[in-house]
């Protein structure tokens, strides 16, 4: 599923914002909460085949209901949409401990 995310130090944050959503159940928390192993790919895509790239970061994450301080502030700023309007959490932190990338180009 798609995510905004910031990269604070070892960990990726994303918060659950105001985009409407069918509940605030949301599944991926309650697996998150069963499991904590997870897996964030981060890619990017061009006509030109030979500029694309993908980051696979793999950690463990936890849930938090409220959106911590330093995210929310670095969620805002990354995020015009958040200026008018920050996300209300919860939070996902993963504490990441793998990284494996790959370019088009070499």
């Amino acid at each position: 599923m798609p995510i905004t995310f910031v990269l604070l130090d070892d960990a990726i944050v994303t918060a659950v914002d105001h985009k409407p959503k069918r509940t605030t159940n949301l599944q991926r928390l309650e697996n998150i909460r069963r499991n904590p192993d997870v897996t964030v790919l981060v890619d990017e895509y061009a006509d030109d085949w030979s500029a694309l790239w993908w980051v696979r970061l793999r950690g463990v994450a936890t849930v938090h209901e409220v959106v911590p301080a330093d995210a929310l502030a670095a969620l805002s700023d990354k995020y015009e949409q958040y200026r008018q309007r920050p996300p209300a959490g919860p939070a996902i932190v993963v504490r990441v401990h793998d990284a494996l990338a790959w370019n088009a180009g070499g």
